[in-house]
């Protein structure tokens, strides 16, 4: 099919474009941008004046429930939910039930994947061996089988000599580590940032030296074996400060932040509200002002959902009894673009923090608009003003904090390889 999307304001920071111009689609690809296309007659032609044009999101952590907890939430039923909040490729990290430590994994994921049709879906391979943190994966099977990475997911490693052979292994096959910094220790007993507002609630609180102290020991790893790492949800500020260090040595380093922590922090728990229960958790303002900052400097170079859909009854009873986790793909652009509202983000910082930056992590073919590149494209409005309504979210997951909140984005097309995979109606 022929498309021709007219007059949008499109904003591509891949190639520092920002200014209105007409898109030109055919068979999955961009043919052209301008004015005008020789030789081009659409089959349909989208009037986006007034909208905001930019390449699809592409979201770096995002649980999507299946394989194995199916009741919970499954690929096609995450994926439609991805397309509705204007993301068109998904990384998944490999602690699903089985986990992704065999090509058989990888290849039923993809083979659901493509069935849904709505998303590339990528899958991080395990770093060791049911992410158990004693026997390492076969990282060359699961590379060769199309991982786009390798992780321990949220299972630390606890013996440092294994997360050195791991990183070594790794480097050797130029697989990029993907780390959930945290020390196993600290963080076992806490379900809340400890502070005044876990000892005034009186609930275990997680250090910050929980995820320092790990970060610490990793940096000093990756200096030593040369691996390719990427931090996922940061949540301190002294974490930030060393990755930042980190990277002015010339290390091989990245790191990306969920959006709920740049607009939360512990003073939202409120009245013990599960739905604000995550990990890492919910830091102190200082800290959630310095994540900012973060991206303002690039320190943070991506954005992402940290999505983990959860039934009703998991954010059920007392709060250190619910399991924690925000759906969070719905929300991810919204939340972005209020920091642009802010102004604690320029537009420009923003998208790239949704698309070409989380890309080049990747080292993918995406987030970018170019002639003969793909046509996976999210066109929002900027000025559209809605209510949060976490029960009309298309995730099986409704479990956010953010009801009530107020979004002026909001995603009305998708493309995903050129056709059309979600509208609003």
């Amino acid at each position: 099919m022929k498309l021709h999307i007219s007059n949008g304001h499109i904003i591509d920071p891949a190639s520092q474009l920002d200014s209105q111009q007409d898109l030109f689609i055919s068979d999955g690809r961009i043919v052209a941008m301008g004015d005008h296309a020789n030789d081009f007659t659409p089959d349909q032609t989208i009037d986006a004046s007034g909208l905001i044009v930019c390449p699809g999101l592409v979201d770096l952590n995002a649980r999507l429930k299946e394989s194995g907890q199916e009741h919970t939430a499954t690929i096609e039923s995450e994926t439609f939910a991805a397309v509705k909040g204007g993301i068109t490729t998904l990384c998944i990290p490999p602690d699903t039930d089985p986990v992704i430590d065999t090509p058989a994994v990888i290849e039923l994921i993809e083979d659901r994947a493509k069935k849904a049709n709505r998303t590339m879906v990528l899958t991080m391979g395990a770093l060791t061996q049911n992410l158990q943190g004693e026997l390492l994966s076969e990282m060359l099977a699961l590379k060769e089988a199309g991982c786009i990475g390798i992780s321990n997911g949220l299972n630390p490693i606890k013996n440092t000599l294994i997360q050195r052979r791991a990183m070594e292994y790794a480097a050797t096959l130029g697989l990029t580590l993907f780390i959930n910094a945290a020390d196993p220790w600290l963080q076992s007993q806490g379900c809340v940032h400890e502070g005044t507002v876990s000892t005034r609630l009186g609930l275990g609180g997680i250090p910050e030296a929980a995820e320092t102290i790990a970060v610490a020991r990793d940096i000093l790893l990756i200096e030593q074996t040369g691996v390719r790492a990427h931090f996922h949800c940061l949540s301190t500020s002294r974490a930030v400060a060393m990755i930042a260090e980190a990277q002015k040595k010339g290390l091989p380093i990245t790191a990306d932040v969920s959006a709920h922590h740049l607009h939360l922090s512990e003073h939202d728990i409120g009245n013990y509200d599960g739905f604000s229960h995550v990990l890492p958790p919910l830091r102190s303002t200082r800290d959630r002002e310095q994540l900012q900052q973060a991206v303002r400097d690039g320190v943070i170079s991506a954005i992402c959902s940290n999505h983990q859909p959860l039934d009703n009854d998991a954010k059920l009873g007392p709060f250190s009894e619910t399991t924690p986790g925000i759906s969070g793909l719905e929300t991810l652009l919204p939340l972005t673009m209020k920091l642009v509202d802010d102004d604690e983000l320029t537009l420009q910082q923003a998208i790239a923090s949704l698309t070409c930056n989380p890309a080049e992590i990747l080292g993918i073919d995406a987030g970018q608009l170019k002639v003969g590149g793909k046509a996976d494209i999210c066109i929002f409005s900027p000025n559209s003003h809605n209510e949060c309504q976490p029960q009309q979210f298309i995730s099986a997951g409704k479990n956010s904090p953010f009801a009530g909140w107020l979004f002026n984005s909001e995603v009305l097309l998708t493309f995903f390889n050129g056709r059309v995979v979600y509208q609003k109606q």
